[in-house]
């Protein structure tokens, strides 16, 4: 009678000679595949997976060369550069049949770039600005392409992988609408003049033909000199979708904008719709709090919809002081905080004055790394330095504190939160850039009592009760609540309509410089690499 380990190491060769036998001989095509995908991970693991046999050749592999060119060709409207895809090289190709392994190869490459900027955007978002901390999920560019592959309709696949949300299409819109507002190269400019309705000046044909290059015709209907009623209310029309004053009297305001084109407003949609894509992995439709950095407001969001809304004191513009990007969840709510001073703060802004004098900042206990309370008199506070001063500094719970009665903890490496605060003049700026960093809430009370609807059956007795005690209290948050700290200086409001932000921290401006460098970079080599 067999062992048990006999039996078992017999079942065990068993299943690995049920396994098929690895393939030892490939053709001359399928090794020119492999070395040619060698250096992208992403392409080699699909290639690998499918045998090494090529998808954009044949007839089928036709219908997807067109998917891919026509995805390409809506670069535009999701405000990406087209020749980062070389649409015109993948049309010449497609128009040769495909052209062999030099085709299959220009497809797979910019399938990979196209899947891989449409489900993560375009940049690295870390190594734009080193306050954006938004780490991207991209699916990985072996699996998309195997659900492309496998696709019925490969077009409706590639057309799925955008972001679907309100916002980024409403920003798409708002982009197709300026769009129009941009007459094609070559069009003759109009020069800088007064014209009102009425008036006979050689400026006018020109202004007529450029109205009528972005769609605003206006027929004449006598001297093509004649500023008659018919373009006054082209360029009426014209002003109102320009976000002019649509008087219908074209002057350099309206005349620098028709010359213009799209203009610097659009480069803020440019940044949003990119920004909006390294949040592809986030679901916007479940309740979430959205802070919206430019704007100094925090809000929470249900299906879509604001449901209770706050200002907000942001970071200071200084590069050690601005609040960071990134989405953590909410994990708890902590009533009468104690304000752990952060060393930076202690040792740069605190330390300096105790060594003036031992009692000053007295509101502040000195601790050490235990968290003992250590007597001012027992230090010699001119011994240390930043680099060696071995001590805390805390504030109890009280009236005063810097954190006021409650803060809001979605814990993240920056020890970034929300807090109340016992400065509240501040809430009364239009501009809010004013703390260490983390975000001060000016209806804290009220966020409370909303963050905590569902997981206690009384949320406001609830908070009440901890805060009464006077003690430090923490208040649990079970459910997946995501606390996204954004950074939009163009997003549209509740009816579609786009309003923008000042650009406080510079940061567009970063994001803008890099998608420009990164258009320019149109190649499609084997040096392109995807996950």
């Amino acid at each position: 009678m067999q062992t048990a380990p006999v039996l078992a190491q017999g079942l065990e060769a068993a299943a690995i000679a049920a396994l098929p036998a690895p393939r030892l001989v490939f053709s001359d095509d399928e090794m020119a595949l492999a070395d040619a995908v060698s250096g992208n991970p992403g392409l080699a693991d699909f290639y690998g997976s499918n045998s090494l046999k090529p998808i954009f050749q044949g007839e089928a592999g036709a219908i997807r060369r067109h998917a891919l060119i026509a995805a390409v060709g809506q670069a535009g409207a999701h405000g990406l550069p087209a020749q980062r895809y070389n649409p015109a090289a993948l049309a010449e190709i497609d128009a040769k049949g495909g052209q062999g392994l030099e085709g299959e190869l220009a497809f797979a490459r910019a399938f990979a770039r196209w899947t891989h900027d449409m489900t993560g955007g375009l940049l690295e978002p870390t190594k734009v600005d080193p306050a954006i901390k938004r780490s991207v999920k991209r699916p990985p560019t072996g699996e998309l392409m195997r659900q492309f592959a496998a696709s019925a309709d490969p077009a409706a696949y590639l057309a799925g992988l955008a972001p679907q949300n309100r916002p980024y299409l409403a920003l798409q819109a708002a982009l197709a609408r300026m769009s129009k507002l941009s007459a094609p190269p070559g069009t003759p400019r109009v020069p800088e003049a007064m014209l009102r309705p009425g008036e006979v000046d050689p400026t006018v044909p020109l202004l007529r033909n450029r109205l009528a290059a972005i769609g605003f015709a206006a027929a004449p209907e006598g001297a093509q000199e004649q500023f008659d009623a018919p373009l006054a209310s082209a360029v009426a029309a014209f002003q109102a979708e320009a976000g002019l004053p649509a008087d219908g009297i074209a002057g350099p305001r309206t005349i620098a904008r028709l010359n213009r084109g799209v203009g610097p407003e659009a480069t803020a949609i440019l940044v949003a719709l990119e920004r909006m894509r390294w949040m592809q992995d986030q679901d916007l439709s479940i309740r979430h709090v959205w802070v919206n950095l430019p704007t100094f407001n925090a809000a929470i969001v249900e299906n879509g919809e604001p449901v209770f809304s706050t200002r907000v004191v942001i970071g200071k513009a200084d590069d050690t002081l601005e609040t960071p990007e990134f989405t953590e969840d909410m994990k708890y709510v902590v009533v009468n905080p104690r304000w752990n001073v952060p060393r930076s703060i202690t040792i740069k802004e605190y330390l300096p004055r105790l060594k003036a004098n031992r009692n000053a900042v007295s509101h502040l206990d000195v601790v050490d790394r235990a968290g003992n309370v250590i007597p001012r008199d027992r230090i010699d506070f001119s011994r240390y330095t930043a680099a060696n001063f071995p001590y805390r500094m805390r504030q109890k719970p009280s009236d005063d504190n810097a954190l006021g009665i409650v803060k809001f903890m979605f814990p993240n490496p920056w020890n970034i939160y929300l807090h109340d605060t016992p400065t509240k003049h501040l809430f009364n700026q239009s501009s809010r850039a004013y703390s260490h960093g983390c975000i001060r809430v000016a209806r804290p009370v009220e966020l409370a009592h909303e963050l905590l609807k569902g997981e206690f059956s009384n949320p406001e007795a609830t908070f009440s009760k901890a805060l009464n005690s006077g003690r430090e209290s923490y208040l649990t948050l079970n459910g997946h609540l995501p606390v996204h700290l954004v950074y939009f200086t163009a997003f549209p409001d509740e009816n579609g309509d786009i309003r923008r932000y000042p650009d406080i921290y510079g940061r567009d401006a970063e994001v803008q410089a890099a998608l420009a460098k990164a258009g320019l970079d149109s190649s499609l080599d084997s040096g392109a690499r995807s996950n």
